[in-house]
C-alpha cells in the first residue's frame, strides 16, 4: 500500500474544535492523474469532535483503501477527510464546509485535476451537495441521507451512482430513488443501484458495496484522463453500465 501522510492544522488548546478538519493522503504510484475524496457519515445534530475511533470514518477505510490499491497504479490519489464534528447541524452543513476546505486542498495542490467523491449516508449527502465544485467528475453516494430538500443542481453535467439497501432503516431508499430520478434531466449520467437485504451499514453485500462503487469511480476517472486503470478493476461498472440506470437490483 502507498505510504499514508496526514495533515491538519494544530488544535488550539483555548478552543473545544480543531480550526480545520483532517486528512488522509494516499498519494498514488504514477504521476498523478486526479484525486479521490471520501466522506464519512455522522448524526443530524451534533458538536462532538469526530474521532478515529468513532465507526463512521473506520467504515470508509477500506473504500479508501481499494480506491488506492486499484487506482493508485494509474495515477490516482486518494484523500480521505475526518470531519470537525460529527453533526450536519441544520442550516450550518457542517461538513459540506469541511468538503469544500478539502476541495480547495486539493485545487491548490493539483489545481486543474478531476475530482471523484465517495460518501456514505451523511457522507453521501455531503458529495452530492459538494458536486458543484468545478472540479469535481463523479460522485457515488452509499445510502445517502436525502430528503425533498436536496438539490440537484450541483451535480448538473456530473455522473453520479447511488447504491441503497433496500432493507435500510436509517435513511431511505426511496428517497434516494426519487432523487435520482430528479437527476436524469440534470445529470450527465445518473445509475441507481437497490442491493436487495442490505442495511444502512452495509454488513451485507459488503464486496458489492465496495467494488462496485470503486470500479465506478475508476471507470469515470479512466475515461476522463485516459489513465490506465486496468479492466478488471472497471469490469463491475461495465457490467453496470450496460443496464438500465434506474432499475438495478443486486
Amino acid at each position: 500500500m502507498a505510504q499514508e501522510r496526514a495533515s491538519g492544522a494544530d488544535e488550539d488548546p483555548s478552543s473545544a474544535l480543531p480550526h480545520e478538519p483532517t486528512v488522509t493522503i494516499r498519494p498514488a504510484s504514477a504521476p498523478t492523474r486526479g484525486v479521490a475524496l471520501v466522506l464519512h457519515g455522522g448524526r443530524a445534530n451534533s458538536f462532538e469532535r469526530v474521532r478515529s475511533r468513532h465507526l463512521s470514518p473506520a467504515r470508509m477505510l477500506p473504500f479508501a483503501r481499494l480506491l488506492s490499491s486499484w487506482g493508485g497504479p494509474a495515477g490516482l490519489e486518494t484523500w480521505t477527510l475526518r470531519n470537525r464534528v460529527r453533526g450536519w447541524n441544520g442550516a450550518l452543513m457542517s461538513p459540506l464546509q469541511d468538503a469544500r476546505w478539502a476541495l480547495e486542498r486539493i485545487s491548490e495542490q493539483h489545481p486543474g485535476m478531476p475530482v471523484y467523491l465517495l460518501g456514505h449516508s451523511m457522507g453521501g449527502r455531503t458529495a452530492l451537495g459538494a458536486a458543484g465544485a468545478p472540479q469535481v467528475r463523479a460522485v457515488v453516494a452509499l445510502a445517502p441521507w436525502l430528503d425533498s430538500s436536496s438539490s440537484s443542481q450541483p451535480l448538473a453535467g456530473r455522473r453520479v451512482l447511488i447504491l441503497h439497501g433496500e432493507a435500510d432503516r436509517w435513511t431511505s431508499p426511496a428517497a434516494s430513488l426519487r432523487f435520482a430520478q430528479r437527476l436524469q434531466d440534470t445529470a450527465d449520467d445518473v445509475r441507481y443501484v437497490r442491493l436487495s437485504g442490505a442495511g444502512h451499514f452495509m454488513f451485507t453485500k459488503l464486496p458489492v458495496w465496495h467494488e462496485l462503487s470503486v470500479s465506478y469511480l475508476l471507470d469515470c476517472f479512466a475515461r476522463d484522463t485516459g489513465a490506465p486503470v486496468q479492466d478488471k478493476y472497471r469490469r463491475r461498472a461495465a457490467a453496470l453500465l450496460a443496464q438500465p440506470p434506474l432499475s438495478v437490483v443486486l
